[in-house]
């Protein structure tokens, strides 16, 4: 009886031990689970499904869900509900933390500096532009990606341009000197300090706020920001010179990419492709609505003439030099690339 009792207490030790191991991180064991059938990952993102980012990602899941009758799930995890931030998601997709995460470039530039040379103040004069530097930067990205963070980029989506929100109207650099304006990192403040702007550096989610106060009275974004956050209530201008742009791309961990059979590899690579051409899309056609969306309830489009574009390139053109001194060797060759690719001499 005594042999039979401690066999038992021994039987129920191991129970525990099995049970502790294996309640972790429940999500984070799911994301990396496969069997011979299928697959199931996460996704990272700070963006709610709601927004164009969000839209974008789920429109690949279900494509690659269809596509591979169900043998890769990608399940979505919106509004940063994982508790990370987009400037965490190199490292843990490296890592495998996470299996994949959608990231903006710009936010990671920290860790790998040529991932933010889309965000270089007046690199670009308009969409078109912006879209010819994407498709220039897209195979250095993917090298430094796969080479050195352990990741395979799937697609990079676009964000609308940002431009200058005021109350006053802006038609030369002297219209800038005095007013308060909202920057969101470095570049934005030294870009503000450079027009003869005050920067005042606030989360988005405070410039409405500061707006109606009066702290600031002029922001740089985006249109879609701009209807987000009802800029026509406090704001009467919108001048669209093209500051600079975001970009956000899916990534995958590469062993977790490199376990698929090729025939999967190609078909998600495949759908990549397309979802990037139609969230390129999108966004070129969102940026006009969202302006149309502003002007329809008040705000006045400035059209920069073409002057205070060079002025504004000029006096910034410091900014450019620097960056790209501090840069890796490729980031000069794809900036001569790209003003070979649009036709014109930059600084």
């Amino acid at each position: 009886m005594r042999k039979l009792s401690v066999f038992v207490s021994i039987l129920l030790m191991l129970s525990m031990v099995l049970v502790a191991c294996g309640g972790g991180n429940a999500e984070k064991s799911t994301a990396g689970k496969k069997s011979s059938d299928s697959v199931t990952w996460i996704v990272s993102s700070v963006y709610p499904e709601s927004n164009h980012i969000g839209q974008g990602i789920k429109d690949f899941s279900q494509k690659v869900k269809e596509a591979t009758d169900g043998k890769v799930n990608i399940e979505l995890r919106p509004d940063g509900t994982l508790g990370y931030s987009s400037s965490d998601h190199l490292k843990l997709v490296r890592d495998g933390t996470v299996p994949m995460a959608d990231t903006l470039l710009s936010s990671v530039a920290g860790d790998e500096p040529l991932l933010g040379i889309g965000s270089l103040p007046f690199l670009y004069r308009d969409f078109k532009e912006y879209k010819a530097l994407g498709e220039v930067t897209r195979p250095y990205f993917d090298k430094v990606a796969e080479e050195k963070w352990n990741q395979k980029i799937l697609y990079i989506a676009p964000w609308p341009l940002t431009g200058f929100w005021t109350k006053e109207e802006i038609k030369s650099l002297e219209d800038f000197k005095g007013l308060k304006t909202r920057t969101f990192d470095d570049l934005t403040t030294r870009v503000s300090n450079a027009v003869g702007s005050s920067p005042s550096p606030l989360p988005f989610n405070e410039v409405y706020s500061a707006l109606s106060t009066g702290v600031i009275d002029s922001v740089m974004t985006s249109s879609t920001s701009a209807v987000d956050s009802k800029f026509w209530e406090v704001l009467d201008y919108y001048l669209p010179v093209s500051v600079m742009a975001g970009s956000n791309a899916l990534a995958i961990n590469l062993d977790e990419f490199n376990s698929l059979d090729k025939e999967t590899q190609e078909t998600m690579v495949q759908i990549g492709k397309e979802v990037e051409v139609d969230l390129w899309n999108r966004v070129a056609e969102l940026g006009k609505d969202m302006e149309d969306t502003v002007n329809e309830n008040g705000i006045t489009t400035t059209q920069p003439s073409e002057e205070l574009v060079i002025e504004l390139e000029k006096i910034t053109e410091e900014i450019r030099k620097e960056w790209l001194s501090e840069a890796p060797p490729e980031a000069k060759e794809i900036i001569d690339n790209y003003y070979k690719k649009i036709g014109r001499n930059g600084k």
